[in-house]
């Protein structure tokens, strides 16, 4: 472990330094006393915190701003995922011959000499790498950490601890995650996506096969045995000889192990509660059961938290007083986050983009809603403002995205999201509001969705702001709609 940068990351400039994972990079390099510059497209609140921490930001892409700092960075830093060839900053970077290094690439190298513990997985892995953040810090931990959205316990999406562990989530859109090196690795699930990128199923699911070779040796793969893709995962790694640590409900658990893949974790049962859930686990090796609270819905985030505590078991924390810390989770910035009440009706939003997120995030809204009814005498309904993201996830997944919807009472479908991506002809949001089955409205029309809300939602009813775009803005304008 070491708290210097190499000589290569002295001074970079960031392209895009105001995205999530960007800006976690950036925080970590100026603790470790490096100099940073960055650009983006648009200014934002993740640019004036960086500005206020010492980073030179300039608004807009242009040559000039490779010369923001005192002196020719010795790397430009991307994510190709998101930054285009036809950058002029990219562009002339080359012209010099100034190396460029991808996010993951930066972040490979500042975890080295540390523990590591990496979080993959379809879905779920901002919340559950929050969720060990707050696990670990619980037993009087301080790790290091980068995820892909901002903690409310810290405000903030990196960090550069003084303990001798790296707590990061592995993004698998890009293949990045193989990048990294394992002392720890949470699969939470695995399941076709991104296949823009990977072109096929099958080629999505290898990248998680060839992730099992970043374990280090001695190393443990921490599985969710409930979803049928890692617990596919699960039966390879342990054909492969790794240590594998599996979690799931009772059902699921006791399957895995009869089919040869050993349990550390098992979620016996759960009830929501009007502030969250409660749940009872049984870790392999202990006599009793424990108690977990969480202020958070969804047997999802039950089966997170679960595995999060199997980390710090395996690492020799205290899980007693990380199941303590858990209780005080605050969740993550557009993770199910509540965003307040007007005329009884309660307004949260969520970044769930896919299918199976959509329809985890829909089934807990539910159960929040039948928890607490609002004192109406009836359970609320549940209202969502739906914004697909990306055109190839749009044509691929319509009638899977329907489905989810149909878990809802009433739909209000957004226009596309488009992203990095150029319109597909004919892939329009009406792929998916022709196949529902509940009442909906297709709105292309942004500015008349919080109206649309108002019309519908009564006492007692739960909205529900859903997408990666930016559907965010909507829960506030409709809070303030409901205000008056």
């Amino acid at each position: 472990m070491s708290n210097s940068l190499p000589s290569d990351l002295q001074h970079v400039h960031m392209i895009g330094v105001g995205g999530a994972g960007m800006s976690g990079v950036a925080r970590i390099l100026l603790a470790r006393g490096g100099a940073v510059s960055g650009s983006d497209v648009r200014d934002s609140r993740t640019l004036v915190a960086l500005e206020a921490r010492g980073v030179k930001v300039a608004i807009g892409h242009d040559i000039a701003n490779l010369e923001l700092l005192e002196r020719e960075p010795d790397c430009v830093i991307v994510s190709y995922a998101a930054i285009p060839e036809s950058n002029p900053e990219l562009r002339e970077a080359r012209q010099r011959g100034t190396p460029i290094k991808t996010r993951s690439q930066v972040l490979a190298q500042l975890m080295e000499g540390y523990r590591t513990l990496l979080i993959a997985g379809t879905h779920g892995k901002t919340s559950t790498t929050s969720m060990a953040i707050v696990a670990f810090q619980g037993f009087g931990s301080d790790p290091s950490f980068a995820v892909g959205g901002a903690l409310h316990e810290t405000g903030t999406n990196a960090h550069h601890g003084s303990g001798d562990l790296f707590i990061a989530e592995a993004d698998e859109s890009d293949a990045s995650l193989l990048q990294y090196r394992a002392s720890m690795a949470i699969v939470t699930n695995v399941e076709p996506d991104h296949l823009n990128f990977f072109g096929t199923a099958e080629a999505y699911c290898q990248v998680f096969a060839d992730f099992l070779d970043c374990i280090e040796p001695g190393g443990a793969l921490i599985v969710c045995v409930d979803d049928p893709g890692s617990r596919t995962l699960a039966a390879y790694a342990v054909q492969q000889g790794l240590r594998v640590i599996g979690y799931g409900t009772e059902t699921a658990a006791a399957q895995a192990i009869r089919d040869g893949i050993p349990v550390g974790g098992v979620l016996r049962f759960w009830e929501p509660t009007v502030d969250g859930l409660r749940a009872s686990i049984q870790l392999s090796e202990e006599v009793s059961p424990r108690e977990l609270i969480l202020p958070v819905p969804g047997e999802h985030m039950a089966l997170n938290a679960l595995s999060t505590l199997l980390a710090v078991r395996e690492y020799g924390g205290d899980v007693a007083q990380s199941l303590e810390s858990l209780k005080h989770f605050g969740g993550v910035n557009r993770r199910f986050q509540y965003h307040g009440k007007a005329q009884g009706i309660r307004v949260y939003d969520d970044y769930a983009h896919h299918p199976t997120e959509a329809r985890a995030v829909l089934t807990a809204a539910r159960e929040v809603a039948d928890a607490d009814p609002q004192d109406t005498g009836r359970p609320g309904r549940v209202i969502v403002c739906f914004q697909p993201h990306l055109y190839s996830r749009t044509q691929e997944f319509a009638e899977e995205f329907a489905k989810a919807l149909d878990l809802a009472d009433y739909a209000i479908v957004l226009d596309i999201y488009g992203a990095r991506e150029q319109a597909i002809p004919g892939v329009t949001a009406e792929l998916i509001t022709s196949k529902l089955t509940i009442p909906h409205r297709y709105q292309p029309d942004f500015s008349k969705v919080p109206y649309d809300v108002v019309a519908i939602a009564e006492p007692g009813d739960i909205v529900l702001t859903m997408g990666a775009g930016n559907v965010t803005m909507e829960a506030d304008a409709i809070l303030s709609l409901l205000k008056g």
